[in-house]
């Protein structure tokens, strides 16, 4: 078993979100053109998709040498990411890569909501050691995020289905994030009072 180890959050940061901005400046850059190759016309939407899957586990794979382990949900995504790249570029249509932020988010919605019918918080099972928190707390911010991950799934069904690709791209990359990180960060200091402190023995 691979032991943990600690790496510069900075240079973490950089390779979780370096992917996702690289795709962002290949589309920017390759959007208005189209490439022929092997006889087959792709749009850049499409190329700078199959770009990004190399890019992603290559940051991946940096981040696994560095820290001996990748969480399951960075796996996760990979595969899906992985398997959604793929059938983008297998049947030229951007549409699956644009649907894989969908599954992303619902599949997250709905292994929460298991876990919460089960009496369990899967969130606390991920995050535990990174936030120490009191199984109420624990309870009552997957339920919250559970809910936050299905909006987000749903948002994302509205915004590729009826926006333009350039306001996906840009949302996709940035909105949702940004959503997301605004979210968690105004749970957690709404359950400060569930926060386990350092020589609690309240667990």
């Amino acid at each position: 078993m691979s032991q943990k180890k600690h790496v510069n959050p900075i240079l973490r940061q950089v390779l979780e979100l370096g992917p996702p901005v690289a795709f962002f400046v290949l589309y920017l850059k390759l959007r208005d053109q189209n490439f022929d190759i092997a006889g087959t016309e792709y749009s850049g939407f499409i190329v700078a998709t199959v770009l990004f899957v190399p890019l992603m586990l290559a940051a991946m794979a940096i981040l696994w040498r560095l820290t001996g382990q990748l969480s399951r949900l960075q796996i996760f995504t990979a595969f899906i990411v992985i398997f959604f790249g793929g059938l983008t570029a297998w049947f030229n249509d951007e549409r699956f890569f644009k649907m894989k932020t969908t599954i992303v988010y619902g599949v997250f919605s709905g292994l929460l909501g298991l876990g919460l019918m089960q009496g369990r918080s899967y969130l606390a099972f991920v995050m535990a050691d990174m936030l120490p928190m009191k199984e109420i707390g624990w309870m009552i911010l997957t339920r919250r995020l559970c809910l936050g991950f299905a909006v987000l799934a749903v948002a994302n069904e509205l915004v590729w289905r009826t926006l333009s690709t350039d306001l996906w791209v840009k949302i996709e990359t940035f909105g949702f994030p940004v959503a997301l990180f605004l979210f968690l960060w105004w749970q957690v200091m709404g359950l400060q009072k569930y926060l386990i402190e350092p020589g609690d023995s309240d667990l």
